[in-house]
């Protein structure tokens, strides 16, 4: 039985499945299903009613995919080529689609029950900004990419010494089984390639680190001071996770270096899988504990700002309530909310409307510019290839 087919069909969607069935927990209280909701509003029947429809749903629709993505998995697992591949796959995009169903119809419940009620009629919208995120100290010590700066180097060292020594073809392409099916000569891009993955990666998660800790902060007027406390402190953690998760993939390439350098005709898929999971798990695990945006932070900051915990204000003693809401910037949230196009933010990156994490502004002409330039880089690699 092929493992490479049987371990990601199976895992996979109970994986996206468990996360899907944690996200109303993990997104910020004012945005259920990311509709924007004013505070006043939480408590309303209709949000409460939809998160337990969505679960069901998931347990209903959900534990049908894995009962047959499952049973799919298993039954291609002693095979390989295109239905092997499919059976790998198939299970968690279409955990994926029932996630997403179930997201949309919420989504839209809520949203129809806002606007028949008229939720923020009468409301006094602000938005607040916090400018120290580009001048005050680092949210994200740099001192946590040097694990996958020193991975870099150590693969291009070991690339180094045992270059004239390796194989005059190196495999340069292996297959779901984990079998070499693709060699080239040696040289200098073939046996380097796993070190160009490195630096990529590196360089792109340094990079999103960088541009997030120095973003626009979705906080909340109401109590602006907290509220940019808990998300520092969310930036903080997510980030450093993220650096780690750069260093788990470099780790992965070190491996799979050592198999290509060595004229290796098999690998196993699973084991240089094992430190890419093992930084997803850090990633989740620490979404979870956080939040989007620090939604779940309690306790006082360390800079003593505030005390916090789910579903409060996060009001500080000097941080009163400013009698403002969020402002209802629905609009600019296409796709079901997934999708965020506003051509006056300047912001290149926003925090998710659900979810963990960032999306990009594709409002802003910069990023329209840099992910073409990112799919024509991805196109030449893998034509290259």
């Amino acid at each position: 039985m092929n493992a490479a087919v049987v371990v990601p069909g199976v895992l996979a969607p109970v994986v996206v499945l468990v996360l899907a069935w944690l996200m109303p927990s993990l997104t910020a209280p004012d945005l259920p299903f990311g509709a924007r909701v004013p505070a006043a509003r939480l408590g309303e029947p209709v949000i409460a009613a939809q998160r337990r429809s969505y679960r069901r749903w998931l347990a209903g629709a959900g534990g049908a995919v894995l009962l047959a993505g499952g049973g799919f998995a298993v039954a291609a697992g002693g095979g390989h080529g295109v239905a092997a591949g499919a059976a790998a796959v198939l299970p968690a995009l279409a955990a994926v689609a029932v996630a997403a169903a179930g997201y949309v119809r919420a989504r839209r419940a809520v949203l129809a029950a806002k606007r028949a009620g008229g939720w923020y009629d009468g409301l006094r919208q602000g938005v607040a900004a916090d400018t120290s995120l580009r001048t005050g100290p680092r949210a994200v010590a740099g001192l946590w990419a040097l694990p996958a700066v020193l991975l870099t180097v150590v693969t291009a060292a070991i690339g180094a010494v045992r270059y004239r020594g390796m194989p005059a073809r190196l495999p340069v392409h292996y297959g779901g089984g984990g079998t070499a099916d693709r060699y080239a000569a040696k040289s200098l891009p073939t046996a380097f390639a796993p070190v160009l993955v490195q630096l990529l990666v590196t360089a792109l998660m340094v990079g999103i680190v960088w541009a997030v800790a120095r973003g626009r902060a979705d906080l909340d007027p109401a109590h602006p001071a907290a509220s940019a406390a808990r998300y520092r402190r969310f930036v903080a953690r997510v980030g450093a996770a993220l650096l780690v998760l750069a260093a788990c993939i470099d780790l992965s390439m070190l491996l799979a270096a050592l198999k290509i350098w060595a004229g290796a005709a098999a690998l196993s898929p699973v084991s240089l899988l094992a430190p890419v999971l093992a930084g997803l798990a850090v990633v989740v695990l620490v979404s979870v504990r956080t939040g989007q945006g620090g939604s779940r932070l309690t306790g006082p900051a360390r800079d003593g700002t505030g005390g916090d915990g789910p579903g409060t204000d996060g009001a500080g003693a000097d941080d009163p309530d400013t009698g403002l809401v969020h402002a209802d910037d629905d609009r600019y949230w296409r796709a079901g909310g997934t999708v965020y196009v506003n051509r006056s933010d300047p912001a290149l990156l926003v925090p998710k409307r659900f979810g963990i994490g960032w999306t990009v502004n594709l409002g802003n002409p910069r990023v329209v510019l840099l992910l073409l330039v990112l799919a024509g880089l991805a196109v030449v690699l893998s034509v290259a290839s």
